[in-house]
């Protein structure tokens, strides 16, 4: 294989950062790697994303006991993906809330998912060893629900397919902040693998249509005011056009996956090349643009075979 495989290569350690984005509001973020959110109420935290792990879970829950010994009560998983949801156990949580899709999701491709990342993100794995096995929630919903801690309300939303089919939002209107997940990324490249390009635009522009003060993304630094909120809005949304048209075009002359990814690097290599997980994520990128121009609605799933064959043709 020409080239490392997806982050096998990253082996680096990264800064942790623990940004108040809001009144008891917190994003942990570490230079591109997945970030959590905590909303400490009147009695009790909710945490937003558990890690890949246990151990690095403990990271988390590290910087939450600097700010309050309030109990861990509920934990909100945005997704399916591994990285973001193996690490569960760590929070003792009694409450674990995911959309009812997304729980769909673990049961249809979470194992599959698992291995496929495992073996993307060896770093993101530390002490991989004590996880207890998949991440099932306790709680699920529809379109949306509240979450009282305390007075403070926090509503939990789906807005629309993006990143996944089963993305949500958590949403604090008291300080009129927003955890997105992956649906926004801020100078880190979108992973597109398991998305839908064409829903993700107007998804993003739901979350504008709030007129937030604040965003804690997926990926990327706290952002904090309206025009750093609309410029994340803004480049995410860049990312996921520039992305699809140009493999959308080769697809549907019958041109070839390598065409598509030749195409796809023309358009995007110039803005975003030096966004975290670039190299990594645009493979798979290029590859479910492929399939969704070809109206393949639903994403196919990734297995770790699948992942290092697609990653040959394309670098081989």
């Amino acid at each position: 294989m020409s080239k490392a495989f997806a982050s096998q290569a990253d082996l680096s350690e990264k800064k942790i950062s623990f940004t108040e984005v809001g009144r008891d509001l917190w994003a942990f973020t570490a230079e591109g790697d997945p970030n959590s959110g905590v909303i400490i109420g009147d009695d009790s935290v909710m945490i937003i994303e558990a890690q890949a792990t246990p151990r690095l879970a403990h990271k988390v829950i590290e910087k939450v006991r600097e700010v309050t010994d309030k109990p861990i009560t509920h934990l909100v998983l945005t997704h399916y993906h591994a990285v973001r949801v193996l690490g569960a156990s760590a929070f003792e949580a009694p409450q674990i809330i995911m959309s009812e899709k997304a729980r769909a999701m673990v049961a249809e491709r979470g194992k599959e998912d698992w291995d496929s990342e495992f073996q993307r993100f060896p770093r993101l794995f530390e002490g991989h060893e004590s996880i207890p096995g998949l991440t099932w929630p306790t709680t699920t919903f529809n379109d949306r629900m509240s979450v009282y801690l305390g007075n403070r309300r926090v509503d939990i939303m789906q807005l629309g397919r993006a990143h996944t089919a089963g993305d949500a939002v958590i949403y604090v209107p008291d300080e009129n902040v927003m955890f997105t997940g992956d649906i926004v990324e801020y100078q880190s490249a979108c992973y597109c693998g398991d998305g839908h390009f064409h829903d993700w635009p107007g998804t993003l522009e739901a979350i504008r249509n709030f007129d937030l003060e604040a965003i804690a993304p997926g990926r990327g630094a706290a952002l904090a005011g309206r025009d750093m909120v609309n410029a994340a809005l803004d480049s995410t949304k860049d990312f996921v056009r520039s992305t699809y048209r140009p493999a959308a075009r080769v697809a549907l002359r019958g041109g070839s996956l390598k065409e598509a990814w030749d195409a796809v690097r023309a358009e995007c290599d110039p803005k975003f090349a030096d966004y975290a997980i670039y190299e990594h994520c645009l493979p798979f990128n290029v590859a479910r643009a492929y399939d969704e121009a070809l109206d393949i609605d639903t994403p196919r799933i990734w297995t770790d075979k699948r992942d290092l064959e697609m990653w040959e043709q394309l670098h081989g």
